[in-house]
């Protein structure tokens, strides 16, 4: 069965851990939704250097965060993309959303 853990680290930044995929995107969105909520103003750096699996739906659940941090006004600041991830964001035509300076 495949994991998922969103962990709180110094100030606003967290770090993504397991696989980001089908299985656990529930749980991702909801870990994710409520860090995004409990965010104080300004960016909130994330990490995902540490995923390990993903795919589309995982995708799914960072561009939902996206949506969900700017209703809030809250800048999310994604970091350390495993490559997989990366060519999905690409092939999607999402890399600029997730990696952009806003």
């Amino acid at each position: 069965m495949s994991e998922f853990s969103l962990r709180h680290g110094e100030g606003s930044q967290l770090s993504l851990q397991g696989d980001l995929t089908f299985a656990t995107a529930p749980q991702a969105y909801a870990a994710g939704r409520g860090a995004i909520a409990a965010a104080p103003a300004g960016p909130l750096a994330i990490d995902c250097s540490a995923l390990g699996d993903s795919d589309s739906a995982g995708l799914a659940v960072l561009i939902e965060w996206c949506a969900i941090a700017a209703q809030r006004g809250v800048a999310l600041r994604f970091s350390g993309f495993p490559d997989r991830l990366m060519r999905l964001a690409e092939m999607s035509e999402v890399e600029t959303l997730l990696l952009s300076e806003r």
